[in-house]
């Protein structure tokens, strides 16, 4: 707008008031004034558009003055539409309560939509492109993105792996010793990279000591049931299928209790943008929660239609896992309790002195109990 309180609605269509020879000018405080209450928007709003109409101009310059309006007209009135949580997350049955939330209906007529994605890998991906606002993810992913964004916050956690990620070996492959100088596939991610760094280091190996072959997840049953490797670090249905096709289970992550962990993580813009949407994703996840822990078949049933594997080998990999509960979550997220955060340091060390990450991330920093807190107090009520 121009020095000196040039009338607003010139700003808004010229053509129309120079065809309007009746109309008033509005100066920036009579539209404030006009503006602050709801009935007196709607009556702004219209004339505009009346007078933009009686002009007889072109539609054009009606639908300038429309497009321009309609925003004002409805944040004014305080309808302000509710943008969609995007929360990605892959193939790992720690992520599958959130399905199993919509698939119950929890998230019936709440601004929250899910997405699949084949790996970790390209859930990243998707978030570092402001695809999605939030996902699944283990936490070596979130201290990939942590190490060059800050704008992250771990808002549950979903799971402690205990058994879920594995080591499988070629049928004559009966030990992690027998890898010495053998072609193992991983996952380009910090977490496969650690569990086998840490087999290894249990059984006096190096990483030197086996070759490393970068594999995809939705590549390693082909490649294991084509030799092109001696083994595999994987998990969820890879490892459910390959097992029952003969593989042998060498390692896995209940050998280390507590130190691969699963978490729910939302972007601080989405909390700041859309906080009952968070907190409807949150309290729908422990609902789902519950109704697993008191109908683990069921709920198993309406899980393996998303997952393409039969219920019994699901619950099979629940049983690999450690799923807290929402009091638990709540202990874990909060301020006072080290453990998690003394966990995620080792993981830091590890990503660090791997060079996986440049920049030393606090893992406090990271951790928001706001929604867990909440939803227990609902509970509760």
């Amino acid at each position: 707008m121009p020095a000196g309180g040039a009338p607003i609605s010139s700003s808004l269509c010229l053509r129309c008031k120079r065809e309007s020879g009746r109309r008033q000018g509005f100066s920036r405080d009579d539209v404030r004034r006009v503006l602050s209450r709801p009935l007196n928007a709607y009556k702004f709003f219209f004339r505009e558009c009346r007078a933009a109409l009686l002009a007889k101009r072109s539609n054009g310059c009606f639908l300038k003055v429309f497009l321009l309006g309609l925003p004002v007209f409805l944040v004014s009135c305080g309808v302000v539409p509710q943008q969609t949580l995007r929360i990605g997350a892959n193939l790992w049955p720690g992520y599958e309560t959130l399905y199993l939330a919509r698939e119950l209906g929890y998230y019936k007529d709440k601004p929250i939509r899910l997405f699949d994605y084949p790996s970790g890998t390209e859930q990243v991906k998707a978030y570092r492109n402001s695809e999605i606002d939030g996902a699944g993810l283990s936490i070596d992913q979130v201290l990939d993105l942590a190490a060059t964004q800050a704008n992250i916050k771990i808002i549950a956690v979903m799971d402690f792996s205990s058994g879920g990620d594995v080591i499988l070996g070629q049928p004559e492959i009966k030990n992690v010793k027998a890898l010495m100088g053998r072609r193992i596939g991983v996952e380009s991610t910090a977490l496969g990279a650690f569990l086998l760094a840490r087999a290894l280091e249990r059984n006096g190996l190096h990483p030197q000591d086996v070759q490393i072959v970068s594999l995809e997840l939705a590549d390693h049953e082909q490649a294991f049931r084509n030799r092109e490797i001696d083994a595999v670090v994987t998990f969820g249905p890879a490892r459910s299928r390959l097992l029952e096709e003969g593989a042998t289970q060498i390692f896995d992550s209940s050998m280390i209790p507590g130190e691969i962990i699963d978490v729910l993580v939302v972007s601080d813009d989405a909390i700041a943008r859309n906080p009952k949407a968070v907190q409807a994703l949150v309290d729908g996840r422990f609902k789902a929660l519950g109704y697993f822990e008191r109908n683990p078949l069921l709920a198993a049933k309406l899980m393996a239609k998303r997952t393409q594997v039969r219920p019994a080998q699901l619950l099979d990999s629940f049983q690999k896992l450690k799923q807290p509960s929402l009091q638990e979550n709540q202990a874990l997220l909060g301020q006072k309790n080290a453990n998690l955060a003394l966990s995620i340091n080792k993981l830091v060390d590890l990503m660090i002195k791997n060079r996986l990450i440049d920049n030393r991330v606090d893992p406090s920093a990271l951790l928001d109990d706001q929604f867990v807190r909440a939803s227990s107090s609902q509970a509760s009520q």
